[in-house]
């Protein structure tokens, strides 16, 4: 599965990067594949521990500010491995043509 997900800290004012990376530094660290852009952080795997991670994301954030948004998407579709590289690379091979 993939899960697109957006930790927002809330009554922190508007400078929200240093929590943003608290929560990416929880995703890079699971050894999970993922990819972070500007308004999304994916993360691919079962899903246990994709939720997992979803959830020390929010704790990370959780621990400095004194409310949460979370947004998320999820693509469920059991047996595929390796989607959030593929799908991107379809898309891409469509637009060469």
């Amino acid at each position: 599965m993939i899960v697109a997900f957006s930790v927002t800290p809330l009554g922190v004012g508007e400078d929200v990067g240093e929590y943003v990376a608290d929560a990416v530094r929880v995703v890079r660290e699971s050894g999970l594949p993922n990819r972070t852009d500007a308004m999304f952080t994916s993360v691919e795997g079962e899903w246990e521990e994709v939720m997992d991670v979803v959830r020390r994301a929010v704790a990370a954030v959780e621990a400095r500010a004194p409310r949460v948004s979370l947004v998320l998407k999820a693509d469920i579709r059991p047996g595929v491995t390796n989607a959030l590289t593929t799908k991107v690379d379809t898309v891409e091979r469509y637009l060469a043509q």
